[in-house]
């Protein structure tokens, strides 16, 4: 015979099962590659940077994208398609069996379409797969080959988006695009907000300059939950020779300053890291001075639940 406390015990574990299945049933991002286009090791690179990482596949750091996971419905979609896209779609796929849904691009740098091609049919003849696209990146798409054979053969279907355009991906999960300034030799360049039942994320993997958009983003970053944002190089000495004002990133350092009296810097993810960038190495005085201050550094495989 079932005492109180027997009662209070089974009561509390009901509650508690019921907790871990509502928590993991949340909808999340998940990090897929957290380096710039070229990924590191980066192509040519004998630096100390990147000769470790030539000789340990271990240590390789894929490039920067994102997997939006629904694990209700087992649908899954990606932003970007980067070099690294059979990967990242494997781990974002195959192991759980879910359902792949489509493509958003931020813009036609190498690290962040090109991936597109093996949805051809050298590699998965796939079928009318749904890609989203800002509309001068369609046209560039459509326009140029190899891409335009991609449409040819209805491998892609190309849904065109626009700035501040939500798009609903399920009853539970939304997407919205929004311009921001960068090198637009090609298209536009976007950054995209994710909104899930609970909370909100915000993705910009890169951008000029925070003072050229024309957004404050104090707010974007107050305004969302998580915020996974350009820390494509950590300061100005990183790549000697070079002009730094010809690539305009914001620093990991002048971020930092900028977002000092944000809400939450513990919600502030720097991503899209060049294999110069001294926070990639997880012991480096980079990386202990973003964490003292509070900030993060994105991790592959990271999941943000919204």
């Amino acid at each position: 015979m079932l005492n109180k406390y027997s009662i209070s015990v089974i009561v509390i574990s009901i509650f508690l099962i019921g907790f871990s299945v509502s928590k993991n049933d949340n909808p999340y991002v998940v990090i897929l590659g957290v380096a710039q286009d070229g990924g590191a090791p980066h192509a040519a690179c004998t630096k100390d940077c990147c000769t470790d990482k030539w000789n340990n596949p271990q240590s390789h750091n894929m490039v920067s994208s994102v997997g939006i996971v629904d694990p209700s419905t087992d649908e899954v979609w990606m932003i970007d398609a980067t070099p690294d896209f059979s990967s990242q779609l494997n781990n974002l796929t195959m192991a759980q069996k879910r359902l792949f849904k489509g493509v958003f691009l931020t813009h036609a740098h190498i690290g962040h379409y090109t991936g597109l091609i093996h949805l051809g049919r050298e590699v998965m003849g796939a079928k009318q797969v749904p890609v989203y696209a800002m509309p001068k990146m369609k046209t560039f798409l459509e326009s140029n080959g190899p891409w335009s054979q991609l449409v040819a053969l209805n491998n892609i279907s190309i849904n065109e988006i626009n700035d501040k355009g939500k798009i609903t991906l399920n009853e539970r999960l939304s997407i919205t695009p929004f311009l921001v300034p960068h090198r637009d030799e090609f298209s536009e360049t976007v950054g995209y907000k994710i909104n899930g039942p609970n909370k909100s994320l915000i993705f910009i993997p890169d951008i000029d300059k925070w003072e050229k958009w024309g957004q404050n983003i104090e707010d974007v970053v107050n305004d969302n939950d998580f915020s996974l944002l350009d820390g494509t190089f950590y300061d100005i000495n990183e790549l000697p020779g070079r002009d730094m004002s010809k690539i305009p990133h914001p620093f990991i350092v002048e971020s930092i300053e900028t977002l000092d009296n944000v809400n939450s810097k513990s919600g502030v993810h720097f991503i899209h890291l060049n294999h110069t960038n001294p926070a990639l190495n997880r012991y480096s005085d980079a990386r202990k001075m973003i964490k003292t201050s509070g900030f993060n550094v994105a991790k592959r495989n990271q999941k943000f639940h919204l």
